[in-house]
């Protein structure tokens, strides 16, 4: 059962909200917060309205000392000595302006002034100057008019080089144990001479000094671009060029500058990219940091012809179901000099993914620890036509040979399955692993309470939308009274179906662990009653996936009956603990570089409607009692994972959650302290790792479900 909306939370911590449901102005808290709080960003529960505070407003003091040595040094210039008296009225009417706005917003946001005087005390009392300048900055960041995705904004907040963190980065390079000479592999052709010379400029910008760059021309036809080569070469011994006598492709040439390489490791690079200055520094430091390291990738955006900064790629840590879907290696991609040359190089039969192929390949020799990924924007893709950074229909052929080998991949790893186009996100791929035969039979446990409504309707589907026989449904009674509930009962007369009665109070965890001692199946489903399925394949889809020995729990695509996205996969740390990924998202939509369309691993999944194998469930010793309501899905599906299996999401099983329809609010002192307690047992448990998901993104919010930038960032700078 997954965290869920709190009214009393909400009007606790937004004040003026309570006061105007108590005008009649809004019927309820939730809304208030589906019409207008949503959009405004207001805070749901106080681990959100406390834990971001600090997160994003640290960044906050360190943004203010950097434009306090600005404001020193322009303070110090005879301009601003000359000009001050036509300042000092401006600048004051400017300032009354801007405070009164923040201030307005601050008193609309925490119940007018009383609140906002209380808010403010004890952010004072708690955490000094520091909490009250924090503060402000979530106030700006939650406020209408902040965009969260001002790339440029966040450039130069969180990643625009200075002297100062050169010179840091420098000194750190000096210390480093390994200092491995890295082999930068560029073919060209008939490259634009003037990006193919931003390209090499950038290489030979690099902070990190110990690098060669291999060039291989696959017979360019333009002199420009061997006149450009012949000019470098002679500027820097470290350029090596091969002229290859015929043009044979991309493969091939990129096999002919691996064969120049004398590096330990070698880095792809396209002919018209950009590495960023600090590019290989960044690549060395995660090879000291992990030195059986075999590939190491970064995150990367795009840079059109004028070289604007635009669709960065925070990429998370190595997901393999994300990775089967698209190449979420792609740039900037290290990989270890022997290895690749052990695997045969590049293969020209997967021309336009030939990086693609060659990051699969190496995976299946590498531990999941040997794959290390670098949360910094190291690689500029640079847009132009014919380019895929400009959209996939540019190279439609590097999409088919993409999927050939994903397809080659699991073949040699002896997993049945096709691979298609992903019908949603083109270019992308769906992987549809074969579903074990003979089925293996799956227990449905279904706890509910009264709601006959609800329950029939869960049922219903069940039995009309679902192609999958081999299949048992536990209807887990917890002291239902009302006759309609009974009559329903009493129409289950289908072998399939059994009801067990639990008149235990309501502990969400004990009753699914004790009808999952009844079940029969190999596989148990955890599913709530107001779930309403949608395709039929729906169990196929998910078994095909927690079949396989690595996966430990499979979740669905849940759906609002008004057609947003309820659950496309949960993100640990939003909010506090674990939020929904794309939440609310319409239908249509992609979402974040397609993730709320494409199979993926996530650390958890909602138990709304939950597949895992019964040995793994036994394994883990079920869901833990002690959270009665909320985050047992979440704690739960981390356990999971730090044994060593992966969770998953799959878009292709599709269901309506009519979400927590049967259930009551959590509107009563007792249930409040409950859910309190449970919050603080599940951040006792797994304390940092709830600000680590390693199926997300260090650069990407846990300010709200959207996949937004970070402000901060939650990286070491240096």
């Amino acid at each position: 059962m997954n965290s869920e909306f709190n009214e009393v939370v909400y009007l606790k911590v937004n004040p003026d909200v309570a006061e105007a449901v108590r005008k009649q102005e809004f019927a309820s808290g939730l809304e208030h917060y589906k019409k207008v709080g949503r959009a405004q960003g207001r805070p749901t529960d106080y681990a959100m309205a406390v834990t971001e505070l600090r997160q994003v407003l640290l960044e906050r003091e360190r943004h203010i000392a950097e434009l306090s040595q600005a404001v020193q040094a322009m303070q110090n210039s005879t301009s601003w000595r000359l000009t001050r008296p036509v300042r000092a009225v401006g600048g004051l009417v400017s300032k009354l302006r801007r405070a009164w706005q923040i201030a307005s917003s601050v008193s609309r946001r925490y119940g007018g002034w009383g609140g906002t005087a209380r808010m403010a005390f004890g952010l004072f009392r708690r955490e000094g100057v520091a909490g009250l300048r924090r503060g402000l900055m979530v106030v700006k960041t939650r406020s209408d008019s902040f965009d969260r995705n001002d790339y440029q904004a966040w450039l130069q907040r969180y990643a625009t080089l200075t002297d100062e963190s050169r010179e840091a980065m420098r000194n750190k390079m000096a210390g480093f144990a390994l200092q491995p000479l890295v082999s930068v592999l560029m073919p060209v052709y008939n490259a634009p001479v003037e990006f193919l010379s931003q390209a090499i400029d950038s290489v030979r910008s690099q902070l990190y000094p110990n690098w060669e760059l291999c060039i291989a021309d696959d017979a360019s036809t333009d002199p420009r671009v061997r006149a450009l080569l012949e000019a470098a070469a002679a500027q820097d011994s470290r350029i090596k060029i091969d002229f290859r006598a015929a043009n044979g492709h991309i493969s091939r040439a990129s096999n002919s500058a691996l064969a120049l390489a004398q590096g330990e490791f070698v880095a792809l690079f396209d002919h018209d990219d950009l590495l960023t200055e600090h590019a290989l520094y960044w690549i060395v430091e995660a090879i000291n940091r992990n030195p059986e390291a075999g590939l190491i990738y970064s995150d990367e955006d795009k840079v059109d012809a004028t070289n604007r900064r635009y669709d960065p790629y925070f990429k998370s840590k190595l997901n393999y179901e994300l990775l089967l879907a698209h190449n979420m290696i792609c740039h900037l991609g290290v990989y270890r000099t022997a290895l690749v040359r052990s695997l045969g190089g590049f293969r020209s039969e997967f021309d336009g993914a030939q990086d693609y192929d060659l990051a699969l390949r190496v995976i299946e020799k590498l531990e999941p620890a040997q794959v290390v990924h670098v949360p910094h924007v190291l690689y500029h893709w640079r847009a132009i036509a014919g380019s895929t950074a400009l959209g996939a229909g540019e190279k439609n052929y590097a999409a088919v040979a993409g999927r050939r080998a994903v397809a080659e991949h699991l073949a040699r790893k002896g997993l049945a399955a096709e691979v298609t186009e992903a019908p949603e996100a083109r270019a992308q791929n769906r992987v549809r692993f074969a579903c074990p035969t003979p089925q293996p039979l799956v227990s449905i446990i279904i706890p509910t309470k009264d709601r006959a409504d609800l329950l029939e309707m869960c049922l219903n589907s069940l039995q009309a939308k679902t192609s999958y026989s081999n299949y048992e449904v536990i209807i887990v009674d917890n002291g239902s009274v009302e006759p309609a509930t009974q009559a329903l009962f009493d129409r289950l007369k289908a072998p399939r179906f059994k009801v067990v009665r639990d008149d235990s109070p309501f502990n969400y965890s004990a009753l699914n662990n004790r009808a999952a001692r009844l079940a029969r199946g190999e596989l148990l489903c955890l599913m709530n009653n107001d779930i309403e399925i949608l395709t039929p394949d729906w169990l196929e889809e998910m078994v095909s996936f927690a079949w396989r020995e690595d996966v430990g729990c499979v979740g669905a695509r849940l759906w609002y009956p008004d057609g947003r996205l309820q659950h496309g996969g949960c993100v640990i740390g939003v909010g506090g603990i674990a939020g929904h990924s794309h939440k609310y998202l319409p239908k249509g939509h992609v979402g974040y570089f397609a993730r709320a369309v494409l199979h993926q691993s996530f650390s958890a999944v909602t138990a709304a409607c939950l597949l895992v194998r019964r040995s793994t469930f036994e394994q883990m010793g079920g869901l833990d009692e002690q959270l009665v309501v909320a985050f047992n899905d979440v704690d739960f599906c981390l356990r999971v994972q730090a044994a060593g299996y992966r969770n998953v999401w799959t878009p292709y099983a599709e269901m309506n959650h009519h979400e927590s329809a049967s259930r009551g609010e959590e509107d009563s002192p007792e249930k409040i302290a409950r859910f309190k307690r449970e919050i603080d047992f599940v951040k006792a448990r797994w304390g940092d790792d709830l600000l680590n998901d390693p199926t997300y993104s260090p650069n990407l919010t846990l300010d709200s479900e959207d996949f937004s930038y970070a402000w901060p960032p939650r990286v070491h700078s240096c």
